[in-house]
């Protein structure tokens, strides 16, 4: 195409590299401008389909921007949410916290517009390594040591999926990022998914996002919740649709992100559970494949992002003000904190799937795409899930941070209240969108890949309503009953991350150990078999050189110039004389000879 175009992800890292170079007075402008402008580049895209910056690259080209209804639809929601976040972290006055943010954001941008794998390899390891400075910004030891984690596992990732497209590129010469072709899978296929399932945080590859995300910073956290694993959706989305395995898969994410945050005592671990078990449905999808199921995983997607966000930033917004987000050091904080209550009340609702909330126009049509497409279990079970995600998210949060138990300290008490302005602008904006989306369905509906099937679903049914009230009210019972079963607990919960923590302080003791202790003793050994023999071998052929060779050679030369030197005092000068001399001698000589 030569229509001009200007990809959103260009547009934030320009403004990252020029934020911190501009003067303090400049940079909250620049904070909201940089990312409304990418918002802008998005929207200019609605209507123009098509291929756009193609650029070759040795015998290749890469293809930068792939423009259609799935792809636009990640970009809108995903440019939206970095405007929400970018006004979130407006207090921030460092600016690397934003720019390494915004630079996050144009990866994942890069790998929504990508048309090959070159270029989605490019801005899929550029998420890696920018989002990990999120994490490392809060300058903690624990969330130094989450960081290293955090990348040591994508980098395995990314290297499954280099190796998948390495594969993939040598039997078919083609780069095209696309359908992969699930009816006959090849080994590059399942490197590639794999290298995806990763940043999806699927079993057992899923530990490294509640270590990390409970670790970020207050602003990091809520820019990591949206981009990381739904990019991994939309790849997935648009190269494994239909893929059977991803259903069983996704529906394992769903029922033990559930069961790990209601184990969770850190309300930001709890969140971060609750992504594992919300990209589960859209993984769920995605193995379905039909078209209203590719719609449900987009439109949940676009969902959990705005109300995970929210949940996000009003949890960030205690840790920012108390300095604490355990549930056991909290309790009661409605009365200082009634604007980041209401606002995080609306993200539980809208997470639960609660009527009018955004969650309820979208879980239910991923359920739906699963009976109507006879995977009767998995739609039972994604059901089964949803009460407990209204168990834990839109129960267990609000109680034992705004009502319960009043457990915080004196000092927490004083700290806390709603947080500055900036913060409570981006939580209203996001709790605004998740009632919107909820009441009014077209807005979100149209944007999806299959708006004609979107179309046909209407969420407002009196089944689906009273189905619905009926497992959150059965849940709120079971709460309020089993209370102090559920009362958060100052443990910790073992995970699969176990294994490698463990794993890792083998390799470190084994190394230290065994493997430096077999390297010193062939040190010293080396030292005294190798190195003292040889020392001394080298020392006698030095005395053999310094008094033999270079005894003789040096005597003979001193030789011949001490008879040099006795011949020259012989020598008269006369030619004459010089000539009867050596006659003398030849005849000398020859007279020897003759008498011999």
């Amino acid at each position: 195409m030569t229509e001009p175009w200007i990809h959103p992800s260009a547009v934030l890292l320009l403004g990252a590299v020029i934020l911190p170079l501009l003067p303090k007075a400049l940079r909250r402008i620049c904070i909201v401008l940089v990312p409304v402008l990418a918002f802008c580049a998005v929207l200019l895209m609605q209507g123009h389909n098509g291929v756009y910056g193609v650029l070759p690259f040795m015998k290749w080209q890469l293809i930068f921007g792939k423009v259609d209804a799935l792809s636009m639809v990640f970009a809108y929601i995903m440019t939206l949410m970095c405007v929400i976040g970018s006004i979130y972290g407006l207090h921030v006055e460092e600016a690397a916290q934003h720019s390494a943010a915004w630079t996050y954001v144009a990866g994942s941008l890069g790998v929504i517009f990508c048309g090959d794998y070159l270029t989605l390899f490019l801005f899929w390891e550029l998420m890696a390594f920018s989002s990990v400075f999120l994490v490392w910004f809060r300058r903690r030891k624990e969330s130094l040591a989450s960081g290293y984690r955090y990348l040591l596992v994508h980098t395995a990732g990314g290297l499954l999926l280099l190796a998948g497209l390495v594969l993939r590129y040598r039997a078919t010469g083609d780069l095209t990022f696309g359908p992969i072709g699930v009816a006959d899978p090849q080994i590059y296929t399942y490197l590639i998914m794999a290298g995806f399932i990763l940043n999806a945080a699927v079993p057992p590859l899923h530990a490294w996002l509640p270590d990390a995300y409970g670790e970020a910073t207050v602003t990091g956290a809520v820019f990591m919740c949206a981009f990381t694993t739904k990019t991994a959706v939309y790849v997935l989305a648009r190269s494994f649709a239909g893929m059977e395995i991803l259903v069983p898969l996704g529906v394992c994410m769903a029922l033990y992100g559930v069961v790990y945050a209601v184990l969770e005592n850190d309300a930001r671990r709890l969140l971060a559970y609750h992504i594992i078990s919300q990209v589960g449905y859209m993984v769920a999808a995605v193995g379905i494949g039909t078209p209203l199921a590719i719609n449900g995983a987009c439109a949940h997607a676009f969902a959990h992002i705005l109300y995970k966000g929210l949940l996000f930033m009003g949890c960030g917004s205690v840790l920012h003000m108390t300095g604490v987000s355990k549930f056991t050091q909290l309790g009661g904080l409605y009365k200082k904190m009634p604007k980041t209550f209401v606002f995080t009340l609306v993200g539980g609702l809208s997470i639960s799937a609660f009527p009018l909330f955004s969650g309820f126009v979208t879980k239910a049509m991923i359920v739906a795409a699963g009976f109507e497409a006879h995977n009767y279990w998995a739609g039972f079970l994604l059901t089964l899930a949803s009460a407990g995600t209204f168990l834990h998210t839109g129960l267990k949060v609000p109680y034992f941070i705004w009502f319960g138990k009043n457990n915080c300290s004196k000092e927490t008490w004083e700290r806390a209240g709603d947080p500055p302005l900036n913060m409570q602008a981006a939580m209203a904006v996001a709790a605004f969108l998740c009632i919107f989306i909820g009441c009014y369905t077209p807005y979100l509906y149209d944007m999806l890949p299959f708006p004609e099937v979107a179309a046909q679903y209407h969420p407002y049914s009196a089944a689906h309503i009273s189905e619905t009230l009926q497992i959150l009210l059965f849940t709120a019972l079971g709460f309020f009953l089993l209370l102090k079963k559920l009362t958060p607990e100052p443990t910790i919960s073992l995970d699969l991350d176990w294994f490698y923590r463990m794993g890792g302080r083998l390799f470190y003791w084994f190394a230290r150990k065994p493997v430096q202790s077999a390297d010193n003793a062939v040190g010293e050994a080396w030292n005294r078999q190798g190195i003292v023999p040889l020392m001394r071998t080298a020392r006698f052929w030095s005395w053999f050189d310094w008094h033999g060779i270079d005894t003789v050679v040096d005597g003979t030369a001193r030789s011949v110039r001490s008879l040099g030197g006795m011949l020259r005092h012989v020598q008269s000068g006369s030619l004459q004389i010089n000539i009867i001399s050596m006659a003398a001698v030849v005849a000398l000589v020859l007279t020897l000879l003759a008498l011999v």
